[in-house]
């Protein structure tokens, strides 16, 4: 379908065919959080209404371009999975910290109930080895055991940044102690793919191209980034490497922005999905990991995925940069403007601009204790010039009142 045709609910469920759209009906796809579990067949996978694909690095495997992220309501989480995989979403993304530790065994349940499931979809989890990569060696059976399988097909570090692993951490992606363990991983057949979660700077990501022996990096995106600049240098360097790359957090910096923008609604698109589809318009990067908390959101994801067609034009990218930056903000995008005046402070400022993020946008009380269990130096703002941060910061971030609002909520 062409960019300008109109798009509407009617073609969206048609669109999916009469196992996944019929079968919920319209309103209920928006709406309904409490029906009956849809079920599927298990012929379903040749279905032609499942999810674009895209290859995941040079040599892995095709998976869908939108990922099913996790950290979701755990009683709604059994519906929101099986009405993703109705939909045709086969890559679910999850991790030993969501839900309190308890969404891996949501899957457990979900893969018992529906045997043959697990071999048709691309499951990700991830750990804290904060004792080194090491760890992994027997962190992933606590993994498989609680997803109920005997095999992941990618496994994370979580969150790979000098606030959590420490600023030696930014060796590990080029280190012969990674190496060996993700050979030793794969080799187990515990896992197939292996890589990390990036949370630091770009330097994380150059490091996986340096090292050249990871699969897959997931990182925060915008595409709004600097052409030329390091970010976008580090994500050329592992591409050029043959090295998958995730998108993750594309919307959490939009959450203020204008649902419907004139340039966008010529095109029949919202304003996220817009954001979604500039992301697919980076050809390094093979799927957005996008977390959704009710259909709705699920609905507008499958939306942007199914209609896009080809590259936004950099003027629409343009527009809605301009749109982001007027909108009022508090979550950094992981671009590296901020960088430089960061690296020589514990001041854990993307995190705590997340936790904000969390409380404002979602009301996330867990926002708090995330806030509370941040090492004392990492919330202490006597250790950088937040003006200054302020003033060098791409996206105008206003990290002294980010710092302010994180005090008067957290503390």
């Amino acid at each position: 379908m062409e960019p300008g045709t109109p798009w509407n609910r009617r073609d969206f469920v048609k669109s999916l065919g009469v196992a996944g759209g019929a079968a919920l009906g319209v309103g209920e796809l928006s709406t309904d959080l409490h029906a009956d579990s849809v079920e599927v067949g298990e012929g379903e996978a040749a279905r032609s209404d499942l999810l674009p694909t895209r290859r995941l690095g040079k040599n892995g495997p095709m998976v869908s371009m939108l990922a099913m992220g996790g950290d979701m309501n755990l009683d709604s989480a059994p519906r929101l999975i099986n009405r993703a995989w109705s939909l045709g979403y086969r890559y679910f993304d999850t991790a030993q910290k969501y839900g309190h530790g308890k969404e891996e065994s949501t899957y457990r349940q979900w893969f018992a109930q529906n045997p043959g499931r697990r071999e048709q979809l691309f499951l990700v989890s991830k750990d804290y080895p904060r004792q080194g990569p090491e760890q992994l060696l027997e962190m992933i059976d606590r993994r498989l055991a609680a997803l109920g399988t005997d095999y992941l097909d990618l496994y994370f570090i979580h969150q790979l940044c000098p606030e959590v692993y420490g600023k030696d951490s930014v060796e590990w992606p080029r280190s012969d102690r990674f190496r060996k363990v993700a050979e030793a991983l794969k080799r187990s057949g515990k896992c197939r793919l292996v890589g990390f979660s990036c949370h630091g700077g770009p330097e994380y990501i150059q490091a996986a191209a340096d090292g050249g022996f990871l699969d897959v990096v997931m990182v925060q995106y915008t595409p709004f980034y600097e052409r030329g600049g390091i970010f976008d240098r580090a994500l050329t360097a592992c591409h050029e490497k043959g090295i998958g790359l995730i998108a993750m957090k594309t919307l959490r910096h939009a959450g203020n922005v204008p649902r419907r923008l004139p340039q966008f609604e010529a095109l029949g698109l919202s304003t996220h999905q817009a954001l979604l589809q500039a992301v697919w318009s980076d050809p390094r990067i093979t799927a957005v990991c996008n977390s959704v908390k009710n259909l709705d959101q699920m609905r507008s994801s499958l939306e942007a995925a199914h209609r896009y067609t080809r590259p936004l034009d950099l003027s629409l990218i343009d527009h809605l940069r301009n749109a982001v930056l007027a909108s009022r903000r508090t979550l950094c995008p992981g671009c590296p403007s901020c960088d430089a005046q960061t690296s020589t402070t514990a001041f854990a400022f993307r995190d705590i601009a997340r936790y904000v993020t969390y409380y404002e946008q979602d009301g996330n009380p867990e926002a708090r204790h995330l806030y509370r269990s941040l090492p004392a130096a990492a919330r202490d703002v006597s250790t950088v010039d937040l003006v200054t941060l302020r003033e060098g910061c791409a996206f105008g971030i206003d990290y002294p009142e980010i710092a302010a609002r994180a005090e008067r909520y957290f503390s």
